[in-house]
């Protein structure tokens, strides 16, 4: 029994497998943020507009920065990452705040309307009168006569004074017949008055050198009638359409030049050239009873001559 040797019996188990560590899961739960995130690009991209995208793509790109460009409805429009009250720090500006309407879109009362109106209106006669004083200067026709014609801006408008001088007259002796370098001047300015809408007035005037004792009875009241309505054919013939003439007027000597101006001055005997404003005209029509809203034919011209003719009446035997 000694020399017997002992059985060995060997018992190999089997073990089971090694644990992962779950390790397959994080790799799975990458998989899925990464569906989840392709997924949302889709939805954003069907359902956002250009500029939305626009603000989203420059969010990602610099969220402290505001899309100062284009802006879209939402993150585009915002000028900080939260929309909250205070006033946001990392901008330069003011901030967009409502300030309600300017100035200039405040509703206007009815006398400001009319003050603003007058305004303009008074600026284009100031165009006007340097228009037709750049003309006088540039013209050699009529540089000549730059010492007898007058521009100024009146409550009235823009009169244009056409004045005689003592070696210079502008009608022949006793005559409503105009000389040939008035019936030039006239119809050279008519075109530029005529560029405006507003009604002309006509004026004219003579000094208070009386006409002696005739058998027609013919004064300086229808001597400067006579002369202010061949002014008025004149422009006619120079461009200036008929109905913005809203009268015509002969004053005789009843208006001097100025204070202080002699009666028999020659500076007396002028035509006067009246571009009104609507104001003036507004109120003349209402003094002769026409209604300055009325549109169409306006009112004859008026004249204290008894003739209406174009032509002159005839030379008489005094001069004026």
């Amino acid at each position: 029994m000694a020399d017997q040797q002992p059985i060995i019996i060997k018992k190999i188990k089997k073990g089971g497998h090694e644990s992962h560590g779950g390790v397959w899961k994080l790799a799975y739960a990458d998989f899925v943020t990464a569906m989840m995130a392709f997924f949302l690009l889709m939805w954003l991209l069907g359902t956002t507009t250009e500029p939305e995208r626009r603000g989203i793509a420059e969010y990602f790109q610099d969220p402290f920065k505001a899309s100062a460009e284009e802006r879209g409805a939402d993150i585009g429009d915002r000028t900080s990452i939260i929309q909250a009250g205070g006033a946001d720090l990392t901008s330069q500006d003011q901030g967009q705040v409502d300030k309600g309407l300017t100035p200039e879109e405040k509703e206007m009362t009815a006398e400001e309307i009319e003050q603003k109106a007058e305004e303009i209106e008074r600026e284009k006669l100031e165009n006007l009168k340097e228009k037709i004083q750049n003309k006088i200067d540039t013209t050699p026709e009529l540089t000549e006569f730059k010492d007898q014609i007058k521009l100024e801006i009146t409550s009235e408008g823009l009169r244009v004074l056409i004045v005689d001088a003592q070696n210079r007259p502008m009608y022949k002796l006793a005559s409503a017949e105009p000389e040939p370098q008035i019936k030039l001047l006239l119809r050279a300015l008519a075109p530029a008055i005529n560029e405006l809408p507003n009604k002309v007035s006509i004026n004219g005037h003579t000094d208070a050198r009386p006409f002696p004792p005739n058998q027609k009875k013919y004064t300086n009241w229808e001597l400067s009638s006579d002369r202010a309505n061949a002014a008025r054919y004149e422009l006619n013939q120079g461009g200036l359409a008929e109905e913005k003439v809203l009268r015509v007027i002969g004053l005789s000597s009843s208006v001097h030049y100025s204070a202080t101006t002699e009666p028999l001055d020659p500076i007396n005997r002028r035509i006067s050239i009246i571009v009104m404003n609507k104001k003036t005209e507004q109120e003349i029509l209402q003094t002769e009873g026409g209604d300055p809203n009325t549109q169409g034919t306006p009112p004859e011209a008026e004249s204290t001559s008894p003739s209406t003719d174009e032509t002159a009446p005839p030379q008489q035997t005094e001069p004026k």
